[in-house]
C-alpha cells in the first residue's frame, strides 16, 4: 500500500469518485490482493472460458456485525457464493466481487476483509476475475455490504434437479445445523451471552463434487439451508415435488451448546441459518453408502440421514419426535433472525 492510501484511517467519499483516491484504493488493496491474469487486466469485465455448461449464482451479503466468531462478511460472501454454485452441481471457478461501503469504514477493517476474501477463494479454488467498489455517505449504508456472482463449470456427471425426486429418497445433512445463526445472536446488542459457538461458514464444493463423481445422477438434489434454516427447505422441496417429507428429530444433527442457546432464545434451531450445512436428496438404495462417504470427510463428519420423501401428506413436511409423536414443520413466515448474511 503506498504512502497516499495509507494516509487515510478510515474509507472516504473521495474514495467511490472514480478519481486517483479510487484508483490508488484499487491498486494499492484490491488489484494486489486478487491479482491474477484476468484481473490484471483492469477491463470493466473479464472474459473467460468454459467447456459445455455453467452455473451462475449471485448473492449480496449485508451481515450485521461484520465480523462474527468464525468469520468475517468477506469470508461469508465467498463460501456463500461458491456453496450456491455447487448446489447447481457445478464446480466453481470465478466470483465478481463488489463493494459497497460506507464512508467512515476503517481501513484497517476494509483491509482484513479483502484478505480474508483472498483466503477464502483460495481454500475454495476459484479467482477474483472482475468487480466494482461504491462508496455512500456516513449513514447511508452500515459499514460495507458485498455482493458477489459466482460461476462455474456443470460436472457432466451432474443431473440436479428436483423433476428426480421420488417416493422413499432418503434426506442426508451433512453436519450440525443452525451453528452460523446462533453465532451471529451471540453478539447481536441485547442478545449477548456466554458462548464458544462459532460460524460454520466454510466451502463445501469439494465435498458435493466428490459426492457427484461418485454416485452421479442417483444423487438428486442439493440444497444449502441459508436464511430460513432446514425447515422452509424441506418445506420447499415438498412442494416443488408435490410429495411429503418425514424428518426424525432425533437425527437431526445439533450441538449442545446451539440448543442450549436456541432454547435461552426461544428459537427453533431448524429456522435457524446455516453457512457451512448441506442437504442431498438421494436413492434410497445408495442412501448408506452416501452417508458414509460424507463421514470420511471432514466437512462431512456429523453427516446423518434425517429423513425421506413419503407419498403422504404431500407438499408438507411432518416431524417424528424421539418419543414418537408426529407435528407439521410449516416454512417460516416472516424474519427470523435479519441480516445473518
Amino acid at each position: 500500500m503506498d504512502k497516499g492510501t495509507r494516509a487515510y484511517e478510515t474509507i472516504q467519499l473521495g474514495h467511490g469518485s472514480g478519481g486517483l483516491m479510487t484508483r490508488d484504493l484499487l491498486d494499492d488493496i484490491v488489484f494486489k490482493t486478487f491479482s491474477n491474469s484476468y484481473l490484471d487486466q483492469k477491463h470493466d469485465g473479464s472474459i473467460v472460458d468454459f467447456n459445455g455448461k455453467i452455473a451462475i449464482s449471485t448473492d449480496s451479503f449485508v451481515v450485521s456485525p461484520i465480523f462474527f466468531k468464525g468469520g468475517n462478511i468477506g469470508e461469508l460472501a465467498v463460501n456463500g457464493t461458491v456453496n450456491d454454485v455447487a448446489m447447481c452441481g457445478a464446480v466453481p471457478k470465478f466470483l465478481s466481487l463488489a463493494f459497497i461501503v460506507e464512508e467512515g469504514l476503517k481501513m484497517d477493517e476494509f483491509i482484513t476483509i479483502v484478505n480474508s476474501i483472498k483466503k477464502a477463494a483460495d481454500e475454495s479454488g476459484v479467482q477474483i476475475i472482475t468487480g466494482d467498489t461504491k462508496v455512500v455517505e456516513r449513514g447511508k449504508g452500515d459499514k460495507i455490504f458485498i455482493n458477489t456472482t459466482g460461476f462455474g463449470e456443470v460436472n457432466p456427471k451432474a443431473n440436479i434437479s428436483t423433476k428426480h425426486i421420488k417416493v422413499e429418497d432418503k434426506i442426508l445433512l451433512n453436519g450440525y445445523v443452525a451453528q452460523h445463526g446462533m453465532a451471529i445472536m451471540s453478539q447481536r446488542e441485547g442478545l449477548e451471552f456466554e458462548s464458544s459457538i462459532e460460524s460454520d461458514t466454510t466451502n463445501l464444493n469439494f465435498l458435493v463434487n466428490d459426492l457427484i463423481n461418485e454416485f452421479g445422477d442417483k444423487i438428486h438434489l442439493f440444497r444449502d439451508p441459508t436464511r430460513g434454516g432446514v425447515a422452509s427447505v424441506l418445506s420447499e422441496i415438498a412442494q416443488d415435488i408435490n410429495q411429503g417429507v418425514l424428518i426424525y428429530e432425533d437425527k437431526i444433527p445439533l450441538e449442545k451448546q446451539v440448543a442450549a442457546a436456541c432454547e435461552i432464545l426461544g428459537l427453533d434451531p431448524l429456522y435457524v441459518a446455516n453457512e457451512g450445512v448441506f442437504l442431498v436428496v438421494v436413492d434410497a438404495l445408495i442412501s448408506k453408502e452416501v452417508l458414509n462417504f460424507m463421514k470420511k470427510d471432514q466437512k462431512g463428519k456429523n453427516a446423518a440421514l434425517i429423513g425421506e420423501v413419503t407419498h403422504e401428506h404431500p407438499n408438507k413436511v411432518v416431524m417424528q419426535s424421539s418419543i414418537g409423536g408426529r407435528r407439521i414443520v410449516t416454512p417460516l413466515i416472516g424474519e427470523q433472525l435479519p441480516r445473518i448474511c
